[in-house]
């Protein structure tokens, strides 16, 4: 493929900075960080704990301790990563290599994880489930630490952006519907036999892997970057929490974070425990909720800007599910509170990218170096964590509800059954309110912002277009000494 089909292209009018991010990078990317979240749903989001607790009877206690083991080196990884990758020099890039090269291994480890070494030992089941969830994680990092910076690379406008926002938004339907829909239909059943689910999982791997892999082929960085020195690791941390944009920040995507792991874990136990309730009132009501959302946000960040629709977001998700605590029994209240839940869910993905996006410019505005790398690990050296925490809270809720782990949900007593509403939601909720707070206090905002992101833009494409030159000149003349 040639190198111009998949640049993108900076327009000057006037004062008016156009970025053209051609379509087939907008797609592939965007599909290959879908896959990827679609592998991290299924084992963090809820397929591990099902599995390994409930299906093969590995101790509640012993899978929270498990967690809590795997969130210290979760958190570790991230910007360990992060420094890596902004110090890479390769011919492909800073971050592609890691996205090409890591695709086959992280379809490995997540085979792995599905096939019990001696599903009769609780030693052996916790040191499998540890095992693949440092080995999944530390490839997961590395991949989509990378695929999720790339938009912040391929352009600096919010428009350009949104639209692979936007891209990433329609395949995260894929990552956030096969752990929610598909999962509980091919998750094995108590007593009965896993071959069936397994071998999906095994489909499901190397598919995803394979469109991983296709995808660095149609997606470019800007090669001028690799030539400017990075600070060390311990400054270039340090400067991230320097950034007062980034800070505040770090609240709401934490706490995005931390709502759609307890709701997609808690998800299951809830459908079973209330199977009475319609599942259409839950998902026709998030579809819509979602879709409705995502025209708002899209029709209305440039006018209202990304502050102002944060605090809506956080208002709208933060009512959905306070809604569930004392309506969570019933199918209307349920429908409502899904409404807004939708809403939140496709806010906190179409906009905080935006957000992230906007956190990272600032710091270049003031060191003049591109960090996307440590940014996007010192991100999750915040935020990653809120998997672990989920998932523990999420269990330790239900043992305060004297939640029976060796039984099925329907089964269980009227107050268990509500303490699985109570884990779901109450302190997402709590977390979601905070982070309307916070909102309030973010300072990249209005005319003056725009601006500079305008400036931003033009010093890329004139560095990158100073960089081909150089490399050209230099291939010119290492031609005249052959």
């Amino acid at each position: 493929m040639k190198r111009e089909k998949i640049e993108t292209k900076t327009i000057v009018k006037g004062s008016v900075v156009e970025e053209k991010v051609p379509f087939m990078s907008k797609f592939t990317v965007s599909f290959a960080d879908g896959m990827t979240a679609t592998l991290n749903g299924l084992i963090t989001a809820s397929g591990l704990t099902y599995y390994y607790v409930t299906y093969l009877g590995l101790s509640s206690s012993w899978a929270s301790f498990a967690w809590i083991l795997f969130g210290i080196w979760n958190a570790i990884n991230d910007p360990i990563f992060g420094f890596i990758t902004d110090h890479t020099h390769s011919k492909l890039g800073r971050r592609i290599p890691f996205i090409r090269y890591g695709a086959p291994l992280i379809a490995a480890a997540f085979i792995l994880t599905w096939f019990p070494w001696d599903a009769a030992s609780q030693g052996w089941l916790m040191a499998q489930m540890l095992i693949c969830l440092f080995l999944f994680d530390t490839l997961y990092t590395a991949i989509a630490s990378a695929l999720y910076v790339m938009p912040f690379e391929m352009a600096v406008t919010n428009k350009a952006r949104s639209g692979i926002i936007i891209w990433k938004m329609l395949f995260s339907i894929i990552s956030m519907g096969v752990p929610l829909v598909l999962f509980p239909i091919i998750r094995p059943e108590i007593g009965a036999d896993d071959t069936v689910f397994q071998l999906i999982m095994v489909g499901i791997a190397i598919v995803a892997g394979l469109i991983i892999w296709l995808s660095t082929y149609f997606y470019k960085e800007n090669g001028y970057i690799q030539e400017e020195k990075q600070m060390g690791i311990i400054k270039s941390i340090a400067y991230c929490f320097k950034n007062k944009a980034f800070l505040l920040f770090e609240v709401i995507s934490w706490t995005v974070i931390f709502a759609q792991t307890i709701l997609m874990t808690g998800l299951t136990y809830y459908k079973d425990a209330y199977s009475a309730i319609n599942s259409l009132f839950i998902y026709i009501p998030l579809v819509i909720g979602a879709a409705g959302g995502l025209l708002f946000w899209v029709m209305s960040y440039e006018k209202l800007g990304l502050k102002v629709l944060m605090i809506i977001m956080c208002a709208a998700f933060s009512t959905g599910l306070i809604i569930m605590l004392p309506f969570g029994t019933k199918e209307i209240g349920v429908a409502v509170a899904f409404l807004l839940i939708g809403a939140g869910f496709s806010g906190g993905m179409y906009l905080i990218p935006l957000l992230n996006g906007d956190v990272i410019d600032y710091d270049e505005s003031k060191t003049g170096l591109r960090r996307e790398g440590m940014y996007a690990g010192v991100n999750s050296l915040v935020t990653k964590p809120a998997i672990s925490i989920a998932n523990s809270i999420f269990l330790g809720v239900l043992g305060w509800f004297s939640y029976d782990f060796d039984i099925k949900a329907a089964l269980q007593t009227s107050t268990a059954k509500y303490g699985i509403i109570v884990a779901w939601v109450a302190f997402a909720a709590l977390f979601v309110i905070l982070s309307l707070v916070a909102m309030c206090f973010y300072p990249l905002h209005g005319k003056a912002w725009a601006d500079e992101k305008n400036k931003l833009a033009i010093i890329h494409r004139d560095k990158q277009a100073k960089f081909e030159k150089e490399m050209l000149a230099k291939n010119l003349n290492t031609n005249n000494y052959k």
